[in-house]
């Protein structure tokens, strides 16, 4: 006779569970929504109860959802763990890796070459997206681990800070401001400032909010194109500013200069290693791997 439940049933649940929307969890799993749902009714349907409750206000566990939980999870980690154990040198033979859209990529550049030259049996794949989004996809087994910004809400997962990256801020090059080497936030207050919406970073998001309460800034703000090549293209027809970390000063657009600012490092952005508790000697490796930045 056939299980009721299995590991992809389990993970879906999960997906779905930790998110308690099944639009969410489809993102993070990287499938569309009615396959999911449908795998979930026949998840139910096998076990003969209902997992979640469905309304037009969200998604909740129900009474028999929550007693699975903590059983899909332990289930979870002991394949993770039989994974680790056969893995050569306690890495997957492909080693699935997120880097946070946050940063310029050149803050990752060489990343991957030095884990598979010091790992030759495995293979590194990256994606790269927002950090709240590369989170869910580590809770939901997608990925291996990843590297955020920082703040992110990461609970339940470590989290190891690596490196921080002031704020500095594009203009347009002919801008007064311009001349000068370094610039306040009050010097901004009546430029309009390309700011990212808050559902990209929420936990970064409130930081920078909190940090520009403490010094009165409240500048009309503009929506931050995703592409950071189209928000240099805005910067250099002089629509508006922009707060960047400092890792965009590389790249370079014509009509574009960048000034420090002042109070960068109170809005600096952490980057930051995210695995699950589990993982140390993968932990150790990337570390190391990301502390090998800048050398030959």
């Amino acid at each position: 006779m056939s299980n009721l439940l299995d590991s992809r049933a389990l993970a879906l649940f999960l997906a779905v569970a930790d998110a308690l929307s099944f639009r969410q969890a489809a993102e993070a799993l990287h499938l569309s929504q009615p396959p999911l749902s449908r795998a979930i009714r026949e998840l139910e349907e096998r076990l003969g109860t209902r997992l979640f409750d469905r309304n037009t206000k969200g998604v909740n566990l129900t009474a028999a959802g929550q007693r699975l939980v903590p059983y899909a999870r332990s289930i979870g980690r002991l394949l993770r763990e039989a994974e680790a154990e056969l893995a050569t040198g306690g890495l997957p033979a492909t080693l699935r890796l997120g880097l946070t859209s946050a940063a310029e990529p050149s803050w990752f550049r060489g990343l991957a070459q030095r884990v598979q030259s010091t790992h030759p049996g495995t293979t590194v794949s990256t994606v790269s997206d927002t950090s709240p989004r590369l989170v869910r996809q580590l809770r939901a087994g997608k990925l291996d681990a990843a590297f955020v910004a920082l703040p992110t809400d990461a609970h339940g997962l470590d989290v190891l800070a690596l490196d921080r990256l002031p704020m500095v801020v594009a203009m347009q090059s002919s801008h007064p401001l311009a001349r000068r080497r370094a610039v306040r936030l009050a010097d901004l207050a009546r430029e309009p400032v390309f700011w990212f919406e808050r559902a990209r970073q929420p936990a970064f998001y409130d930081y920078c909010q909190k940090v520009f309460s403490r010094h009165d800034f409240a500048p009309s703000k503009l929506r931050e194109p995703t592409d950071h090549h189209v928000l240099l293209s805005d910067v250099a027809s002089g629509r508006g500013v922009a707060l960047l970390p400092r890792s965009f000063t590389g790249l370079r657009r014509a009509g574009v200069v960048y000034r420090a600012l002042a109070e960068g490092e109170e809005l600096a952005v952490g980057i930051g290693l995210v695995t699950r508790r589990d993982r140390q000697p993968l932990r150790d490796m990337l570390t190391a791997a990301a502390g090998a930045r800048g050398q030959p």
